[in-house]
C-alpha cells in the first residue's frame, strides 16, 4: 500500500510527452516510480493488485523488445490483463487508418493504450479518438517520455538529486526522441544541459530548448556529472551524416580517454540498444562503477508501473 501522503496527483488523462509537464507532475511520477523500485527486489513477495481486472494494450507500430516487454512486465506486476497487438500481422499493416484503429480499440474497451509509432504526433491523434488513457512509448523523432523518466530516476538513485547537475547528452541528437524528452525533463528539474555531436547531427536552433551546444567531446564533457550517450540511428538517416563508423567513434565514441574530461565521479547512461564500439567502448559500458546502463533497465519497469497505474486511475476517476 502506498503510504506517502506527500504525493500530489498527476492531473492528466494521458502521458503523451514531457514537454509542458510541471515539476510537481514530474516529481509525482518519479516519487511513485521510486516506491515501486524499492518493492521490485527479488526477495520481495508483495503482490500488487492496483490494476486487477484492468485491460492494458501494447500497440507497437515499430519494433521494440525492451520497451514493449518492460510495459508488459510492469502491467503484470500491477495485476493487469496485458494484450500485445502485432501490427505486422494485423489489419493496421494492411492499410487501416489510425481512426479505424481507434474504433476497433474502443470496441475492446481497454483501460490504457501504450503506443509506439514511427510518426511524430500519431500517438496524440490516437489519444483524441479513443476512450481510454494513452501512454506514448515513442513517436518518431518527437518524444519518449517514459525513457526520460527512467533516466531521471536512475540519476536520482545514484546522485540523490537532479537540480544543479551538469548533464551532457552526446551523439545523434538530430534523430533522438530520447534526447528531446530528456532535455525537457532535466531542464524542468533544474539541471544544466549540454548537447555534444557533429554539426550534421545537431538540430538547428536547439539552443532555444535551453541547452548549450558543443561540437567536440573535450570541451563538452568538461566537469559534467552525467553523460547520456545516444545510439547512432542509421535507420532514420537519408544521406551521409557521418564520414564512417570508425571516424565517428574516434571523435564522439565514449572511451576511457574521453571520460577523463568529465568529473571524476561522472555517471554514464545509455537508453539502448547499444552499438558497442560505435558510441561507447564495450569495456566502459560494462563497468558497473561508472555505468548505470543496466540499472536503467531495472528502473524502466518501476517507471512504467507508475505511469500505468496513474493513467488508468485518472481515466477511472474522470469517468472516461
Amino acid at each position: 500500500m502506498i503510504k506517502n501522503k506527500s504525493l500530489k496527483k498527476f492531473p492528466h488523462d494521458h502521458l503523451l510527452g514531457i514537454e509542458g509537464l510541471s515539476p510537481p507532475d514530474l516529481n509525482y511520477l518519479l516519487d511513485l516510480s521510486d516506491y515501486f523500485a524499492m518493492h521490485l527486489d527479488k526477495k520481495n513477495t508483495e503482490k500488487f493488485k492496483y490494476l486487477k481486472n484492468k485491460i492494458c494494450i501494447n500497440l507497437f507500430f515499430e519494433n521494440s523488445t525492451r520497451t514493449r516487454t518492460s510495459f508488459e512486465l510492469a502491467g503484470k506486476k500491477l495485476g493487469a490483463d496485458m494484450l500485445n497487438i502485432s501490427v505486422a500481422s494485423s489489419a493496421i499493416k494492411k492499410g487501416e487508418t489510425l481512426i479505424d484503429t481507434a474504433m476497433t480499440l474502443n470496441a475492446m474497451q481497454p483501460d490504457v493504450l501504450v503506443v509506439r509509432h514511427q510518426d511524430a504526433g500519431a500517438v496524440k491523434l490516437l489519444s483524441e479518438k479513443v476512450n481510454c488513457g494513452v501512454i506514448n512509448a515513442g513517436d518518431g523523432p518527437h518524444e519518449h517520455p517514459t525513457q526520460a523518466l527512467l533516466d531521471a530516476l536512475t540519476i536520482k538513485k545514484r546522485k540523490g538529486k537532479i537540480s544543479g547537475l551538469k548533464i551532457a547528452i552526446c551523439g545523434d541528437i538530430m534523430h533522438s526522441r530520447v534526447a528531446r524528452s530528456n532535455i525537457h525533463l532535466l531542464n524542468t528539474l533544474g539541471a544544466e544541459i549540454r548537447v555534444i555531436g557533429p554539426a550534421t547531427l545537431i538540430p538547428k536552433n536547439i539552443e532555444s530548448l535551453g541547452v548549450k551546444v558543443f561540437y567536440e567531446m573535450k570541451s563538452g564533457l568538461a566537469n559534467v556529472d552525467i553523460i547520456i550517450m545516444l545510439r547512432l540511428q542509421l535507420e532514420r538517416m537519408s544521406g551521409s551524416f557521418v564520414p564512417s563508423i570508425r571516424e565517428y567513434f574516434r571523435f564522439y565514441g565514449l572511451d576511457r580517454e574521453k571520460l577523463k574530461f568529465a568529473d571524476a565521479n561522472a555517471l554514464i547512461l545509455h537508453p539502448g540498444p547499444m552499438n558497442r564500439g560505435v558510441e561507447i567502448d564495450s569495456e566502459l559500458a560494462d563497468d558497473l562503477d561508472r555505468s548505470a546502463i543496466f540499472e536503467q533497465v531495472q528502473m524502466g519497469v518501476a517507471v512504467r508501473m507508475a505511469c500505468l497505474k496513474t493513467i488508468v486511475e485518472n481515466k477511472a476517476k474522470n469517468g472516461k
